[in-house]
């Protein structure tokens, strides 16, 4: 396992920061953040993937795996850069403080982006130091960024429409229509550039302020991408698609604890035979693009280096699939060969775990997950998730960004969650206030306490339940569509007595 002391931390994505311009931001609000975590003694800040998100918002359904999203980037940081006025900024509409709206805060901050882009270039042109360093960063990521800025410039071109909607010569990328969007796009295509320079720039101060402050930073990559991706547009030889680019066969999980119909997320499968013969090389600069960003990154869906469940490209729903063998060994031995033996992962390995998925987390040293909430069903693996039996190496939660809250999922009923009867949520209860020895009322504080003190080197829970929130809080519901990734919290729900009772549990925990 990768070094690192026994510590805590908090599971928050940057959009659920407060602010007034429609969704977290990476700017002054972040750096706050960072402030409030070090005041309450916590060292992890874990978050989502950080890519530009796509239909649905989802972070992990983005339109790049290298990208940043361009509606993080923070409008008081670019009024600071002297690209955003205060006049601007007196122009953008009042938006809800609790929720985002994806669709109407895109919409509005995509204008002043583009505003702040056109005077941003026109600044290079007469500021060589300006210029020079946006051509650093232009031809330091060429690798990625040429092929993001020309799918986003000829997806707008579009209407929106996903790239194998596009006219065939486009979605083919053939020679002669990719030359003639290079120069019909040039403007879109800097624009797009910009604005990534922008986040990368402002991702950059908030990594190093974390640093100064003693917090690592934990990232998310999801471990498939979006077919609906300028990843898969680029290299489509790296995926299992047919001759018009549609994939055959797509991704997903079988019926499990959260679903009784599986998950069917659609995203093409790799051609693992393709990332072989070229030793990985789209793997490794994926994984190295994020560690840039962040000091330790969680692999979601571990277990799909083992075996993936394929689900026919028709199929409307996951059942009708199986398991396919990975190539998992391959790939974390040419990682490592890249990275070195201590490759800060995290694996993420709930859900059905067959013994070759935990030989081949352990053969590499990446510490698993193990999630409290699990504790209490009628799971006969239940009891690998109470704290007393968490290993030393393991990354232990509450809960995490797919579970319910802790008091949403005390306080849930029957038809909230179709894999359980109401028999079973009154087991599950009276399992909980057993194991807790308390009324539940305070019921978050004893799942945190006991996650704290357990065993596991990292300890983390998401913030909605450092505030004992319900179900109104939950991120997401996996499997289902609806209004997702929306909650955000506001400063005041942070009160002096939480931020004092956080550092005292942690400090006793001895972390």
């Amino acid at each position: 396992m990768f070094s690192i002391p026994r510590s805590s931390g908090i599971l928050l994505h940057p959009t659920s920061l407060p602010g007034r311009f429609g969704i977290g931001e990476i700017g002054p609000e972040a750096h706050h953040w960072l402030d409030a975590m070090h005041r309450m003694g916590q060292k992890l800040w874990q978050m989502l993937p950080l890519g530009p998100t796509g239909f649905g918002s989802s972070p992990y359904q983005s339109l790049s795996s290298f990208a940043g999203n361009p509606l993080l980037i923070s409008f008081d940081a670019l009024r600071n850069d002297g690209v955003l006025t205060p006049q601007d900024l007196a122009m953008v509409p009042a938006f809800p403080t609790e929720k985002v709206n994806f669709i109407a805060a895109e919409e509005v901050r995509s204008a002043f982006l583009k505003l702040a882009c056109q005077r941003f270039l026109v600044q290079c042109e007469s500021s060589p130091l300006l210029q020079r360093a946006f051509e650093v960063f232009s031809e330091r990521e060429a690798d990625w960024l040429d092929d993001y800025a020309l799918f986003i410039a000829i997806k707008g071109e579009q209407g929106g429409r996903p790239w194998n909607e596009w006219p065939k010569e486009l979605a083919m990328r053939q020679p002669e229509a990719i030359a003639g969007c290079l120069v019909r796009l040039s403007e879109s295509i800097e624009e797009v550039k910009a604005q990534q320079f922008f986040f990368f720039r402002q991702w950059q101060k908030l990594h190093a302020k974390a640093q100064e402050l003693g917090i690592h930073l934990i990232g998310d990559i999801p471990i498939f991408t979006a077919h609906d991706s300028a990843d898969v547009w680029a290299r489509p030889d790296l995926f299992e698609l047919d001759e018009h680019g549609s994939p055959t066969v797509v991704a997903g999980v079988p019926p499990d604890y959260f679903s009784a119909t599986g998950q069917r997320w659609g995203n093409p499968l790799y051609k693992w035979s393709a990332h072989e013969a070229e030793g990985f090389a789209w793997w490794k600069s994926r994984l190295r693009k994020t560690l840039e960003m962040v000091d330790i990154v969680r692999i979601d869906h571990f277990r799909g280096f083992a075996a993936y469940w394929e689900i026919p490209g028709s199929e409307p729903t996951a059942v009708n699939g199986r398991w396919i063998g990975a190539p998992g060994d391959a790939l974390f031995e040419a990682l490592k060969g890249e990275m070195g033996d201590h490759v800060p992962v995290i694996a993420e390995d709930l859900g059905i775990i067959t013994p070759d998925v935990t030989e081949l987390r352990l053969r590499h040293g990446f510490p698993g997950m193990k999630v409290m909430q699990f504790a209490f069903g009628a799971d006969t693996l239940s009891e690998d998730y109470i704290p007393e039996n968490y290993p030393d190496e393991c990354v232990a939660y509450t809960g995490t960004h797919d579970n319910d809250t802790v008091q949403g999922l005390f306080n849930s009923g029957e038809g909230e969650d179709t894999t359980r009867t109401a028999e079973q949520i009154e087991a599950e209860r009276r399992t909980i206030l057993g194991y807790t020895h308390t009324d539940g009322s305070q019921l978050h504080w004893d799942f945190i306490q006991a996650v704290w003190k357990s065993q596991a080197r990292m300890a983390i829970t998401p913030l909605q339940d450092l505030f004992g929130l319900g179900s109104e809080a939950r991120m997401n519901t996996p499997g289902k569509m609806g209004d997702f990734w929306s909650w955000r919290f506001v400063w005041d729900q942070l009160t002096p007595e939480i931020e004092a009772k956080m550092k005292s549990i942690t400090t006793e925990a001895g972390r």
